[in-house]
């Protein structure tokens, strides 16, 4: 249990940040019986900029942890059909059973991030919204050894911790105030920008292949659809100079990338403003250090053209919350030895979609898209296949979640 002292209390972990990766490392360290606080500038439910679909290696993290169902639960349809629009042709699957999914979701983020935060409470963690970290805590040797922040009275409070974790996405404070070299980074990616719409039935996932552009839908919550569209940053910047408005910039390029969905969408209606991100990194940081750890789009961040995020995240909590496990339960030595285990096995995952990542950004010509779209199809299945045949961290505690 964690000592209260005022406005300073003990940890074992604090994790910063308290979104997906976040929450879903808090808890799976907190159902592996560890003393977790999760710190979050925000206070949840709040939205955050993201297309938020979950490929399928995502979805069988959720079912192993337990939360597929609360997810589906929450309204989130539960999608069993991807179609294809390339060249003039259309390709329409339905979503195989594979590694014990067959189907895709995409929840809205002021959805799935309550839920896992609600998760890692349940399980034990902590949670402390509205707390905007300030510094990090350091001993003697320059180890870190906890948090110093401020609630939104201005109160300052203070965290020690055994370990602290980055999970505050790209801009990480975390990983700037610990000096976290980028031990890859590959040319920036492009822009994408989306919108939520109503009022037409969404078959499924929808893919729009075309010249210097991908497009397509993500079917959500109350009827809605997700409505993306990627480009260079350049023809982003100069769609936008040309239009009166970021609405009319988003529908010029959306005709341009989607010519028969841009029609669709004539009867339907636009619910959200247009949201989205230009110049996207390609970059992986180091993952540990001296009482540190980063996780997430803090450690690492790729364009969303291929829309993995959320499960990049999914994955790399798991293995850093079982790193942590071992590194608290250990001396120094197998500290140092676990967290370099979670980096090497980090890298080691990311590195096919990482790449392929890099490639789809370049847009190159739409037959060599497409080829690529299917190995990154087959990666994603690997990477789940290898997922599911895990053991889920602590069984017996899941059991009784």
């Amino acid at each position: 249990m964690a000592m209260e002292t005022g406005d300073r209390s003990r940890h074992d972990v604090v994790v910063v940040g308290g979104r997906v990766a976040g929450s879903a490392t808090a808890m799976l360290l907190a159902r592996l019986g560890h003393d977790v606080a999760v710190l979050d500038r925000a206070v949840l439910p709040s939205d955050t900029v993201s297309t938020h679909s979950i490929a399928r290696s995502g979805v069988v993290q959720l079912h192993r942890w337990g939360l597929l169902e609360a997810v589906l639960d929450s309204g989130a349809p539960a999608i069993r059909q991807v179609t294809f629009h390339a060249g003039g042709a259309s390709t329409c699957r339905t979503i195989k059973d594979k590694a014990g999914i067959d189907l895709l979701v995409a929840p809205r983020r002021h959805v799935l991030d309550p839920l896992l935060a609600t998760a890692a409470a349940r399980a034990g963690a902590t949670l402390r919204p509205g707390v905007t970290v300030t510094g990090l805590r350091r001993d003697g040797r320059g180890r870190v050894v906890g948090v110093a922040g401020r609630d939104p009275s201005g109160t300052r409070l203070e965290f020690d911790a055994r370990w602290v974790v980055g999970a505050d996405g790209l801009g990480s404070r975390v990983a700037r105030l610990v000096g976290a070299p980028r031990t890859q980074a590959r040319r920036p990616g492009g822009a994408a920008q989306y919108a939520y719409y109503d009022g037409l039935p969404w078959a499924g996932i929808e893919f729009f292949v075309a010249p210097q552009s991908f497009a397509g839908v993500f079917p959500t919550h109350h009827g809605q659809a997700c409505i993306w569209v990627c480009t260079p940053t350049a023809t982003a910047g100069a769609a936008r100079r040309q239009a009166g408005t970021r609405v009319e910039a988003f529908e010029a390029l959306l005709r341009r990338a989607a010519p028969e969905l841009a029609e669709r969408l004539g009867g339907a209606r636009r619910t959200s403003p247009v949201q989205g991100v230009l110049r996207q990194p390609n970059q992986v940081r180091q993952g540990f250090g001296p009482g540190w750890a980063l996780v997430g789009d803090a450690g690492y961040y790729r364009d969303a053209i291929t829309a993995h995020g959320i499960s990049d995240a999914f994955r790399d909590a798991e293995l850093l919350a079982v790193a942590l496990d071992q590194a608290l339960d250990g001396g120094a030595e197998e500290a140092t030895e676990a967290l370099a285990g979670y980096q090497r096995q980090r890298d080691q995952a990311l590195g096919e979609i990482f790449e392929l990542t890099c490639q789809l950004g370049a847009y190159p010509p739409v037959p060599r898209f497409v080829e690529l779209q299917k190995q990154l199809s087959a990666a994603i299945d690997t990477q789940a296949t290898a997922l599911a045949a895990r053991p889920v961290p602590d069984e017996r505690l899941l059991a009784t979640a």
